[in-house]
């Protein structure tokens, strides 16, 4: 399949887990692809050297999504290194839980910043090149839907934001031919959440399913909004979740 051929994406956090899924997932499809990393520039090399291993064609940009500037710069960078750009995953992401009592007022900021500013960021800078045709992805999570426990309510709260920010950036765009969409995920097994980690065993009981998704069950969302199947889904939610919110 070579649906985004001539294509170039930039996936924002494509070093490890769901991001590199996705860039390699892309690279598949035929696009160039672009994409960020904060730190393990070993890890991101390797990502780089698999998709051209494979054919594709790749460009590892360092960037912190915590830094107001970083998201346009990496659009900025991606534009000017490969030519264009047609897609946009905003993938980057962080977790901060635990009691409403016990957060402080700088991990409220750190979140804010990773998982709502930044993703405005660039879109805002993407916006400003994408073609007729235009995708941006942005990747949330089931617990915008349904919030399994305790200790999840500032993490929750930025990625219900994505929705919103999904919703806003389809009517402003829609005129332009450009679609936004957000895919909230479950249960997938990274290194951030594995499938055998301490919190497992109950983790296991909620989806539908009754497991955890791999990181190509997004990436496979991804390819199918940002291709041809995607042309006429824009402000919504497309949730992945084995049933987590069922």
């Amino acid at each position: 399949m070579n649906g985004l051929t001539g294509k170039v994406a930039l996936v924002t956090g494509g070093s490890r887990g769901i991001g590199a899924a996705i860039a390699r997932r892309l690279a598949r499809e035929g696009a160039a692809v672009a994409f960020t990393y904060v730190r393990a520039a070993d890890r991101a090399q390797a990502v780089a050297d698999s998709i051209e291993a494979d054919g594709g064609r790749a460009l590892v940009v360092k960037a912190d999504s915590g830094d107001p500037r970083a998201a346009a710069d990496a659009v900025e960078q991606t534009v000017q290194d490969l030519g264009r750009i047609d897609i946009l995953v905003n993938n980057a992401g962080i977790f901060t839980g635990g009691p409403l009592s016990e957060i402080t007022l700088e991990q409220v900021d750190e979140i804010l910043a990773v998982n709502v500013r930044a993703v405005f960021l660039a879109s805002q800078a993407a916006a400003r090149h994408l073609p007729e045709g235009g995708r941006i992805v942005t990747i949330g999570s089931a617990m915008a839907e349904h919030v399994p426990g305790p200790g999840m309510a500032l993490y929750t709260m930025t990625k219900t934001a994505l929705t919103g920010l999904t919703r806003g950036l389809a009517r402003e765009l829609g005129p332009r031919g450009i679609t936004a969409t957000v895919i909230h995920g479950g249960l997938i097994d990274t290194d951030m959440n594995p499938a055998d980690g301490p919190a497992a065993p109950f983790m296991h009981t909620i989806p539908a399913l009754g497991r955890y998704g791999v990181p190509d069950d997004i990436a496979a969302t991804v390819a199918f909004l940002c291709g041809d199947g995607g042309r006429y889904v824009t402000g919504t939610a497309v949730t992945v979740d084995g049933g987590f919110a069922a």
